[in-house]
């Protein structure tokens, strides 16, 4: 049987705070960033050297700890962080193509108690359970041909849409860009629903990307959205279109809106929404670099800068996690990030609110 499937940890990421201004209707122009601040991590977990970790997901046990699961493409595994010490509490699976078993994984999401896994290699997205990460069911395998990121939202009572980044490429070193033709298929769009003895009916509903222009997606990797604004973040990873972060709409049209020009110096990596009520908060992006990975937050309506940071030790960060619900640790929330693909950091929301002068309504 399927476990509770609508209410969890997704809500985490849409719990937090009080309204901001409404968005405006013009678009985004061009402008730099604010200039970035130093905001220490709270801990930044010991190496697990040769997992090349990538993805970071949240989850709550039934006791009320906080787990934090990542991606290990390297070793076909997951590793489970304990979310308020950072200690390294198991890992689950291995290379394989059987179920509960992973071929690069990348991508993750969680709702309810089950955990959605973006597999590159095995060209498809497992669903596991929660707490015992038994595989539950699986889907895309017909359509997936390098699946990297996934968002899934509610969008009917019982029934989610998943979104999957699918950025194949060419050439025997797998770095030619394919056909503009075939950029149409950068983002594909599915619709799950679970019956009443759990099974998982996954229909396939069609794929979109911008094929020429300024939101053309030539590399394509994490994706987040907003259904109060009708909008998905999708990352262009490709420096030389330049990155960037261009806003579709739940339909796969690009709106004609991107991030302000020159926003990532490095790529555009993960994406997350800090939610504040019913349409105000933040979006928070990766600028990922090193020595210090930048960290970049916009107004959610206007999708305007508002304020830049970095860690003292935070680096080359591909995926992040924003978990807004109080744990004992951070009773204010936490943002998570991967630290040069071998370890964990956590930054604790109250300190990101007080150093950047953010609406303190969007802890609690």
């Amino acid at each position: 049987m399927c476990k509770p499937f609508f209410a969890g940890a997704c809500a985490l990421l849409l719990a937090a705070c009080a309204g901001l201004p409404p968005a405006a209707d013009a678009p985004t122009t061009a402008g730099s960033n604010p200039t970035p601040r130093l905001i220490e991590e709270a801990w930044i977990s010991a190496d697990v050297r040769g997992e090349e970790l990538d993805s970071v997901a949240t989850w709550v046990t039934p006791e009320g700890a906080t787990w934090l699961v990542a991606t290990g493409k390297s070793t076909h595994r997951l590793s489970v962080f304990d979310g308020d010490g950072g200690a390294l509490l198991r890992t689950v699976g291995g290379r394989g193509d059987a179920p509960g078993r992973f071929h690069r994984p990348n991508g993750l999401a969680v709702s309810g108690d089950v955990l959605f896994v973006v597999e590159r290699d095995n060209h498809r997205v497992q669903l596991l359970s929660l707490p015992d990460f038994a595989p539950q069911a699986r889907f895309g395998s017909d359509e997936l041909r390098s699946p990297y990121g996934i968002w899934v939202h509610e969008s009917a009572p019982g029934e989610l849409e998943a979104f999957v980044t699918d950025s194949f490429m060419y050439g025997e070193r797998y770095d030619v860009v394919p056909p503009a033709e075939e950029l149409s298929q950068r983002v594909r769009r599915y619709r799950l629903r679970f019956d009443a003895q759990g099974h998982l009916d996954a229909a396939y509903t069609g794929s979109f990307g911008e094929t020429e222009g300024p939101a053309r997606l030539n590399m394509v990797e994490s994706i987040a959205g907003d259904p109060a604004y009708d909008r998905l973040l999708v990352a262009e990873e490709d420096r030389t279109s330049p990155s960037n972060l261009h806003v579709y709409d739940f339909s796969g049209r690009w709106t004609g809106r991107s991030l302000p020009e020159g926003t990532f110096a490095g790529e555009a990596e993960g994406v997350v929404l800090w939610s504040c009520g019913a349409d105000g908060g933040y979006w928070l992006a990766v600028d990922q670099q090193a020595p210090l990975t930048m960290f970049h937050l916009f107004d959610r309506a206007r999708l305007a800068p508002v304020a830049s940071f970095h860690g003292g030790v935070t680096a080359n960060t591909d995926g992040i996690a924003l978990h807004a619900a109080a744990t004992p640790r951070f009773p204010g929330g936490v943002l998570y990030a991967v630290h040069d693909d071998r370890a964990v950091a956590a930054f604790d929301l109250r300190d990101i609110v007080a150093a950047l002068g953010l609406d303190p309504a969007c802890l609690r």
